[in-house]
């Protein structure tokens, strides 16, 4: 294998990250996110959100999710979410298992809408049904898309004047923070909860959730506990966090990974590849007849992201924050070669 475009996370961790984690390995520290790493990482939160939040460092997406959602919500409450959604496609019925049925939407680009949410809202009329309760979004999208300002600002409206809470995402916010005009302190301000991903963007693992409605921050410690979340090594979680958020790292690697992207998706366009939807983030869809893409498999990994169809399938390459243009050379160099 030449190079992954697989994922954002194929890497263990940005060298910064791995330098801070190494500096560390001599301290003693208190267990169960009471030690000064969680709290230097919280404050450097606070400082980029601006708002009086309370922050809890998981281990990865799915968890962060499933936790979030299952202690929200009530026995028969349900969540709304896009068909394409992580908590519906890639998490195995996580949030489902614990008893919260997903109402999933179709949408043309794994975007939510208040005229999307409103119909479903009006599909269940009664006690004999489950109740819409919560709103899961993420940005960035499945589809590699993403939301703007405004439109944050509308479904949180709606949600408010309907009952509903705003969820948010944010496996790839930082390819979000890069691209949108959304920044920290919005998502503070009109989500209820949303999440940092680490993840995918340069920590070798961890989510830093954010939780700013204050209805829900009561006995939340509880919660992580009940689920299996809270790491007594919390500082190990937190750690990344210390070093992403300072300055603004975070955001960088964001702007890299999109930069990454786009070069490709240039020389993609140049080849005549057909695109399965378009992006201006980290994530990059197209259409390769599939006896290029056997060949191209023995060279690159990438994800076969829907069913082949009449000689073509759809194609996802992911760009991270070690993805170079030697790297993206190398890839549209041998797709052509196997287009001849």
């Amino acid at each position: 294998m030449i190079y992954s475009f697989k994922n954002d996370y194929s890497k263990i961790c940005h060298k910064d990250v791995l330098k801070k984690l190494i500096e560390c390995m001599d301290e003693q520290n208190i267990g169960y996110g009471e030690d000064i790493h969680t709290e230097n990482a919280k404050k450097l939160i606070i400082e980029k959100i601006k708002n009086d939040s309370d922050i809890y460092f998981l281990t990865g997406g799915t968890q962060t999710n499933m936790i979030a959602i299952s202690s929200t919500l009530k026995p028969y409450e349900a969540v709304i979410c896009a068909k394409t959604g992580h908590i519906n496609v890639h998490e195995t019925g996580a949030v489902e298992g614990q008893g919260h049925k997903l109402l999933a939407i179709d949408t043309k680009d794994g975007k939510l809408n208040p005229s999307l949410i409103d119909k479903v809202l009006k599909e269940h009329i009664d006690y004999h049904m489950v109740k819409p309760r919560l709103v899961y979004i993420s940005n960035t999208t499945e589809l590699g898309g993403y939301y703007t300002l405004n439109e944050l600002k509308e479904i949180y409206k709606y949600c408010k004047e309907n009952d509903l809470y705003l969820f948010l995402d944010g496996a790839r916010l930082a390819s979000a923070l890069a691209v949108s005009d959304i920044d920290y302190p919005d998502y503070a301000k009109y989500t209820d909860m949303f999440y940092i991903g680490g993840t995918k963007n340069g920590s070798y693992f961890g989510e830093a959730l954010v939780i700013n409605n204050d209805k829900l921050k009561a006995d939340f410690k509880y919660n992580i506990k009940h689920f299996g979340g809270m790491l007594a090594k919390g500082f190990v979680t937190s750690i990344p966090f210390e070093v992403l958020m300072d300055k603004d790292l975070y955001k960088e690697i964001g702007i890299h990974q999109n930069k990454m992207a786009q070069y490709l998706a240039d020389g993609l366009k140049k080849l005549n590849i057909k695109f399965y939807s378009e992006s201006k983030t980290n994530q990059i869809f197209v259409y390769l007849k599939n006896d290029i893409l056997n060949e191209l498999s023995k060279d690159f990994l990438f994800e076969e992201w829907s069913i082949s169809e009449n000689g073509y399938t759809p194609i996802r390459f992911v760009t991270s924050f070690d993805t170079e243009i030697k790297h993206i050379d190398l890839l549209l160099n041998k797709i052509k070669e196997l287009m001849k």
